[in-house]
Order: structure tokens, then C-alpha cells, then sequence
């Protein structure tokens, strides 16, 4: 079976992040409100979040590229209907 080809492109979001880390606490921010930091905890207790997470003492960072690539992977794009 053949992945499928990326439908969504967000790679704009990290033209407009001052860092090469986001922490688990600042992903609202980050993905304008899409991705909450107690579902990111979740995600990340079950094996299913970003690649590549880093622990500083109690603090929780992903690499800019593992959220957006791990956001990708999960987006749909969404057809509006005009009325």
C-alpha cells in the first residue's frame, strides 16, 4: 500500500515561530489554536505524538519540523459548502 500524498501544507507555521522548539505549553500559540497541550500529553503517553520530544526537567519541547510534519500527517483538508 502506497502512503498517501500530503494534502495539507503547513510549513508556513514555522516562518512565523522565533524558535527552533516548541514547548508542550505554548502549542495554542503555535498552531493558532488547533493542537491543546493536554491533548499533546495524551498523544505523547500513547506513543502517537510528534518524533523527537525533549525533556528539559519537567518542560516538554518538540522540534518545530516534528510538530508541523505530525500535524500534516493528521490534517484533512475541509470542503465549505456556500450557501
Amino acid at each position: 500500500m502506497q502512503k498517501s500524498k500530503k494534502t495539507v501544507d503547513l510549513s508556513y507555521l514555522a516562518d512565523n515561530w522565533p524558535s527552533p522548539l516548541v514547548a508542550r505549553n505554548q502549542l495554542l500559540e503555535f498552531s493558532g489554536g488547533l493542537l491543546h497541550p493536554r491533548t499533546m500529553a495524551n498523544h505523547d503517553c500513547f506513543g502517537t505524538g510528534p518524533k523527537n520530544p525533549i525533556r528539559v526537567g519537567r518542560k516538554i519541547g518538540y522540534p518545530v519540523k516534528s510538530i508541523i510534519e505530525w500535524m500534516e500527517e493528521r490534517a484533512a483538508p475541509q470542503k465549505m459548502e456556500v450557501m
